[in-house]
């Protein structure tokens, strides 16, 4: 069923008694108290933050829609679900994709829901997007978790309309506990141990995370210049090599520190810092977005060190139950974290068959995993070591 509400269109979807609806608006801090609230209730998704989105929509970063769910009832509703899309397309004449990721730099497309009405919500956003005249009908949905319960609504939503998503990879991202996850011995652990003391030879050694906002945004900059000098500055991929990209995330960071969500922890010798870790924060989950390193002290391992002592720090005391690394199992976090988190990369048409759109995206992004994975065998092959060949004797 179909309803107009304050001038956004709305679908409404009855699950197990609940009546929700779903309104379809451009990024607005209105939601602050009500996003608050939710978190405390719902799955974590720092990158679905209104602060955050609002970030990207001011500096023309990205265009986003955000789905809202609402419980109605008798009283106030409220807000049960959260998921932010971005309407982007490759080239003038492409067709229009919805992304979950909503804006470049964010890790994470599940949506914020509830986990009283999962199914209603889930029903609901894909309900709305079907009925939606401006909105795409081909979804790409990148960086998945198949371990939140939202993943588990879609699949049985998706299967009930009929529509078989297109898997486009799986994989496991590295993710700690504090009853899991962190390697507390071998041989990793001995090497921290042994850089550990190495740098403390080389005078006081110490680790900061100021939370307050002052604070925050002066170790921000200090993230953006290691990150400029590091092997980053010099291939243009650092924050700071692209302006717009140095808009957005200083206004994204500076929105998230605002509420406390977001910090930067530093590794210091002797007051200067040698290595950065961004975080962000949402509900009772910690993310490390981020991270950069001075180069001259690469031999110490200052990255490793700085997360193994900042994963401690975390689950010290601050509330926090879980740790997202934002990164793919072959990073040097997998290499500190033993827990996994299954992620998934989704493809589909909410709409009726497989459109003309939904077949051109698919065809470009398993030729985007095909080139990959020719170019990282061909990578694999030049450094593979090769036996000489043997002289062949002339005859005498």
């Amino acid at each position: 069923m179909l309803a107009e509400q304050d001038g956004r269109r709305a679908a409404v979807a009855q699950s197990i008694g609940l009546m929700i609806s779903v309104t379809i608006d451009s990024p607005n801090s209105d939601i602050g108290p009500q996003w608050d609230d939710l978190v405390r209730r719902a799955s974590s998704n720092v990158f679905m933050n209104p602060a955050a989105l609002m970030a990207a929509d001011d500096t023309g970063f990205a265009r986003i829609q955000m789905l809202l769910a609402w419980e109605e009832g008798d009283g106030p509703r409220k807000l049960v679900g959260v998921w932010a899309l971005q309407s982007r397309k490759i080239l003038p004449f492409w067709p229009r994709v919805l992304e979950a990721l909503p804006y470049t730099y964010a890790f994470l497309s599940s949506p914020v829901v509830d986990f009283a009405c999962v199914d209603g919500v889930i029903a609901a956003f894909f309900a709305a997007i079907a009925a939606s005249r401006s909105l795409p009908k081909v979804l790409s949905l990148p960086s998945l978790d198949a371990e939140c319960p939202s993943y588990s609504a879609m699949r049985r939503e998706l299967a009930s309309r009929g529509i078989e998503p297109l898997t486009l990879s799986e994989s496991a991202r590295p993710f700690v506990t504090p009853g899991f996850g962190v390697k507390r011995s071998g041989s990793t652990r001995k090497k921290l141990r042994q850089d550990w003391n190495r740098l403390l030879a080389l005078g006081t050694v110490d680790v900061v995370n100021d939370r307050a906002l002052d604070g925050a945004l002066q170790a921000f900059e200090s993230f953006l210049v290691l990150e400029k000098a590091s092997w980053k500055g010099d291939r243009g991929t650092a924050l700071l090599s692209d302006p717009g990209d140095a808009a957005f995330v200083r206004r994204l960071f500076r929105n998230l520190a605002a509420q406390g969500n977001a910090s930067v922890a530093l590794l210091r010798v002797n007051g200067e810092a040698i290595s950065a870790q961004v975080l962000m924060y949402c509900g009772t989950t910690a993310y490390t977005w981020k991270t950069a390193f001075d180069v001259e002290y690469a031999k110490y391992s200052p990255g490793a060190l700085l997360i193994d002592k900042i994963t401690d720090e975390l689950f010290a005391g601050s509330g926090i139950v879980a740790i997202n690394s934002c990164a793919a199992e072959a990073s040097f976090m997998g290499q500190l974290w033993a827990g996994r988190r299954p992620m998934v990369d989704l493809l589909l048409d909410i709409g009726p068959g497989k459109s003309l759109g939904y077949r051109i995206e698919a065809a470009r992004l398993l030729g985007y995993q095909r080139l990959r994975s020719w170019r990282a065998r061909f990578r694999h092959w030049l450094s593979t070591p090769r036996p000489k060949k043997l002289g062949v004797a002339s005859a005498s």
